[in-house]
């Protein structure tokens, strides 16, 4: 699968949403008198310290030093004032930087105006190579000063992901005057960064789905065409310091319009096999040539995540339509009404009777479904197979329902069109579906984090209800498929050590998921695990 990384650059368009979005969120830092900690976004402002009687802080901010660019990503560092908002003369930082796990550079750094700019270089060298000089930059310009420019050059630097910053301060207003005990700052400054991975549906044909991470960077990206779920990883070190230092975690999808299969009215994340909470997800369907899926991540459920989830691995995200909402959905071009589309039987066949159900919303009105006028008709290749006008139902428990037979020649996909809403031109948007679906025949794979957790409940690493949690999981996600099987009610919980032991060996792939599966069985007969 071929995989691109490219930089997001902070212009116009859905960018600057992005980053306004960023803005909105909180930030929580954690700090003591002579020291503060941020991390994971693309500035930081941190709680004042006290210097001799003085209220001082660091800010970090980052930028491009050429924006219409894709050119070299620019980190600025000061220490000011936090009344006045006016940087401190001759200080001296002695500052470690890392991007990502990658050790860049430790060393001490003099500025006679409080302020530094490194410039991140993407050169094929060997080492981290650090060069200075002074003049002019993105940063220096806007303040009016000649800054201190540090270029940092290196493979992929300027790509974007995660870079750390441990930052003391041994002088502050003179060169000699160095402090008793340093001012210390953590700093973690996110550069959203951009990969894209092509893939071919059986269905819809060349695909590209693009993962914007405002964290660090992901690897080991999969997407399953048939269950239409999104895999993929990212380093994260997990402990309550790190965790605490973090305000969020920020992910999105970009998911092109043509895609239908993916234009579904919700997703659900897991991470580490931990199911999130619905309302980190928001989906921004207002742009014409794609989808947005936002996923914001913050602090309590990183928490959660750390005291149920398999964490050695850093984060192995998991992304998967709501199962129980499988309708489609979309916006239309003047932003003002929601579409929501389903249909069926669930596979549609050519030659067969259709039911094609949707509601329409008003966006507005927190998508209340609305009576309005509507033209809609089904299409393939500019060719209307069917059409009907009418007024939608304002009714939360009725839809609108279009019942057709689909013709013999008709097979692929077709678009679901829906125009002139409310008789406004620019009220439309078109959903793609597909007639005579093909399904690829993949074999089954399970995530070595089950393995992983079936390893270390055979061990008493981990306790029963975690163990369970993770084979509910599979099960629910057709991972594993388990036979029709009655329910017992039982009042004990307790699992055999039989299973224990085949837990440990199935682990070790000394049996195979035939064999594991008959043990599953047993505690769904035992109403131990509950289907």
């Amino acid at each position: 699968m071929e995989k691109k990384f490219v930089k997001k650059i902070q212009t116009s368009g859905h960018n600057l949403k992005n980053l306004f979005l960023l803005l909105l969120l909180p930030l929580l830092f954690v700090f003591t008198f002579d020291s503060a900690f941020g991390h994971g976004v693309g500035s930081e402002t941190f709680p004042p310290v006290n210097l001799d009687g003085k209220q001082v802080t660091v800010e970090v901010s980052s930028s491009q030093s050429d924006p219409e660019a894709d050119d070299d990503q620019q980190i600025s560092i000061s220490l000011i004032d936090f009344d006045s908002k006016i940087t401190l003369r001759d200080v001296t930082f002695h500052i470690k930087s890392e991007k990502g796990n990658q050790f860049l550079f430790e060393q001490e750094f003099k500025t006679d105006n409080g302020f530094l700019v490194f410039n991140f270089v993407s050169e094929e060298t060997d080492s981290i190579v650090i060069e200075e000089e002074t003049g002019a930059n993105f940063f220096g310009s806007i303040l009016g000063l000649d800054s201190r420019l540090i270029h940092v050059k290196g493979p992929k630097l300027s790509e974007g992901g995660l870079y750390k910053f441990d930052i003391s301060i041994l002088t502050a207003d003179g060169y000699s005057k160095t402090l008793e005990k340093p001012l210390v700052f953590n700093a973690g400054i996110s550069i959203a960064q951009t990969s894209s991975h092509d893939f071919v549906d059986p269905n819809f044909g060349e695909q590209s789905i693009d993962v914007i991470t405002y964290y660090d960077e992901i690897s080991d990206f999969e997407y399953d065409t048939d269950s239409k779920e999104i895999r993929f990883s990212m380093p994260f070190e997990w402990s309550h310091t790190n965790i605490n230092q973090t305000s969020v975690v920020h992910e999105e999808l970009d998911i092109p319009k043509t895609y239908g299969d993916l234009l579904v009215s919700g997703f659900t994340m897991y991470i580490n096999g931990v199911e999130l909470s619905d309302d980190i997800s928001t989906i921004d369907d207002f742009f014409s040539d794609g989808r947005v899926v936002h996923f914001i991540i913050y602090q309590q459920e990183l928490l959660r995540v750390l005291e149920n989830g398999s964490n050695e691995n850093g984060m192995n995200f998991l992304i998967t339509p709501d199962r129980d909402y499988p309708h489609m959905s979309s916006v239309t071009e003047n932003g003002q009404f929601r579409i929501f589309a389903s249909w069926e039987p669930e596979n549609l066949q050519s030659g067969s009777d259709a039911k094609i159900l949707f509601d329409v919303t008003d966006v507005f009105l927190k998508n209340k479904p609305i009576a309005t006028n509507y033209d809609f008709s089904i299409t393939q290749n500019n060719k209307v197979i069917y059409q009907q006008s009418g007024t939608s139902t304002d009714s939360r428990e009725e839809h609108n329902v279009v019942e057709f037979t689909i013709p013999q020649d008709v097979t692929g996909i077709v678009n679901l069109n829906f125009n002139n809403l409310d008789n406004n031109d620019l009220a439309r948007t078109t959903i793609p579906i597909v007639i005579d679906r093909v399904t690829s025949q993949k074999e089954i794979t399970i995530p070595d984090w089950i393995r992983n957790n079936a390893l270390w409940w055979s061990e008493e690493q981990i306790d029963d209800n975690t163990f369970v949690q993770g084979i509910e999981y599979l099960i629910k996600n057709k991972i594993i498929v388990i036979p029709s099987t009655q329910q017992q009610d039982s009042s004990s919980q307790e699992i055999p050590s039989w299973i224990r032991n085949n837990a440990a060996w199935w682990a070790a792939k000394q049996i195979d998921d035939q064999t594991f599966v008959q043990g599953l069985e047993y505690l769904i007969q035992k109403g131990i695990i509950r289907v």
